[in-house]
C-alpha cells in the first residue's frame, strides 16, 4: 500500500509559462486559465510576470499587463484556490507585497540565489505580516554542494518560511542529485520541502517523482510543460502519474488535459529539442543569460554551446559580460568556421534572443 503523503501541485503555467511568450499572457488569459485550473481541482495557481513582481518596471521584459491587473484578474475569479506570485528581492520592493496583499494574494514565493538568502528576510517578514503562505525559492540550488546548500536552507528556515524549495533552475540535475539535496536539508531543518524542475535533460518528470519520494509536499508543473528554456514538468503527466499512484489529490485529469489542449498547446511554436537548451542543462547554465552568450558568440564567431560550457567551468551563477567576452575571444582562436557555416549562426542564436531576456534571474 502506498504510504507517501500526496503532494500538492503548484501550477505555474501563468507565471513560468509566460517566458515562452515573452510575458504576454493578458489579464483575460489569467482569469480564464486560472478559473479553469481551479475547476479542475488545483489549489495553488501562480500568476504574473515570469521574473516576478515589478519585473516589467525594472528592465526584465515588458509584460502584457501590470502586476495589479494580474492580481485583479485572479482575485476576480478564484474562490477556492490560492493564487500567488514570484518575488525577487532587488527587483521587487516591499510595497509590491503590500499591493498584492490588498487583492487577497494567498501565497508568495521569494526567490534568491543560494548565496543571497539574507536578502529575503524583510520580504518574508512582510509577507507573513499579511498572512501569506511563504515559500523560499533557493534558486540555482546546484551551485553549491548539498551540505552547504542545507546550511543556506536552514538560514532561510530560521526566517519563518512555510516551505523550502530545491530549484533545478538549469534543468541539469539528476534524480540522484535531488535525493542528495533533499536528504541534506531534511537533516538540518523540519521545514517541509518542495521542488521546481526544468526539463533541459529530459528529467523534469523523473526528478519531480524523486522529490516526491523524498517527501516533497509541493511540486511545480505547467500545462504542456510550458515554461522557460526547455520548460517544466508537464502538469497533465504529473497528475496522471500521481493518479496511478493513488496520490492525485482530487484533481480531474481529463479536465486538466482539456485545459492544456485548449489554451496552451496552440501557443507552442517550438518543436524538437534545442541543442542550446540541452547544453544549458549539461553545463548547469541558467538560460536567462542566453542573450549574453549569443551576443559574444556572434561577435567573435564561436559556437555558443562551447561558450556556455567554458563559462560554467568558472561560474554557474552569473554571466558577467567581461568574462563571457574574454572566453569568447579565447575560443575564437580555434575559429569555429564549420559550425557557423553549417548551422546558420544568426538564426540559431537569434531564436533564443527573441524569447529570453538578458539578465532575468527567476527560476
Amino acid at each position: 500500500m502506498n504510504v507517501r503523503p500526496a503532494p500538492q501541485i503548484l501550477e505555474t503555467t501563468l507565471r513560468d509559462g509566460s517566458y515562452a511568450i515573452n510575458f504576454q499572457f493578458t489579464a483575460a488569459d489569467t482569469a480564464i486559465i486560472a478559473k479553469a485550473l481551479e475547476s479542475a481541482g488545483f489549489g495553488l495557481i501562480e500568476i504574473g510576470h515570469g521574473v516576478g513582481l515589478r519585473a516589467s518596471d525594472t528592465g526584465k521584459g515588458k509584460a502584457a499587463e501590470t502586476d495589479a491587473a494580474y492580481c485583479e484578474a485572479a482575485a476576480s475569479v478564484l474562490s477556492r484556490a490560492k493564487w500567488g506570485m514570484f518575488c525577487i528581492p532587488g527587483i521587487a520592493r516591499l510595497d509590491d507585497i503590500d499591493m498584492a496583499a490588498s487583492y487577497g494574494m494567498g501565497f508568495i514565493r521569494i526567490g534568491t540565489d543560494v548565496d543571497k538568502v539574507e536578502e529575503s528576510l524583510p520580504f518574508i517578514e512582510r509577507a507573513k505580516r499579511h498572512g501569506m503562505y511563504v515559500a523560499s525559492n533557493l534558486m540555482k540550488s546546484y551551485v553549491c554542494e548539498p551540505a552547504e546548500f542545507a546550511q543556506r536552507a536552514a538560514l532561510s528556515a530560521s526566517y519563518g518560511v512555510d516551505v523550502l524549495y530545491v530549484v533545478d533552475s538549469s534543468g541539469g540535475m539528476l534524480p540522484s542529485d535531488v535525493e542528495r539535496y533533499f536528504s541534506a536539508v531534511a537533516a538540518v531543518t523540519d521545514v517541509p520541502l518542495a521542488f521546481h524542475a526544468h526539463n533541459n535533460l529530459g528529467l523534469a518528470m523523473a526528478n519531480t517523482m524523486q522529490a516526491i519520494d523524498c517527501g516533497a509536499i509541493l511540486v511545480d508543473s505547467s500545462l504542456q510543460g510550458f515554461g522557460r528554456s526547455s520548460g517544466n514538468a508537464v502538469t497533465e503527466i504529473v497528475v496522471a502519474v500521481l493518479q496511478r499512484l493513488g496520490m492525485a489529490g482530487g484533481i480531474d485529469l481529463t479536465m486538466t488535459m482539456d485545459i492544456a489542449e485548449k489554451y496552451v498547446r496552440p501557443l507552442i511554436r517550438r518543436s524538437g529539442h534545442s541543442s542550446l537548451d540541452i547544453t544549458a542543462g549539461f553545463a548547469q547554465f541558467h538560460s536567462s543569460y542566453m542573450p549574453t552568450i549569443g551576443l559574444y558568440a556572434r561577435r567573435h564567431g564561436v559556437d555558443p554551446r562551447r561558450l556556455i560550457v567554458a563559462l560554467c567551468e568558472i561560474d554557474k551563477v552569473n554571466a558577467d559580460p567581461t568574462l563571457v567576452e574574454m572566453l569568447a575571444k579565447q575560443l575564437s582562436s580555434k575559429q569555429d568556421e564549420v559550425y557557423t557555416a553549417r548551422y546558420g549562426f544568426d538564426e540559431y542564436v537569434g531564436d533564443e534572443q527573441s524569447r529570453l531576456h538578458a539578465d532575468a534571474e527567476t527560476r
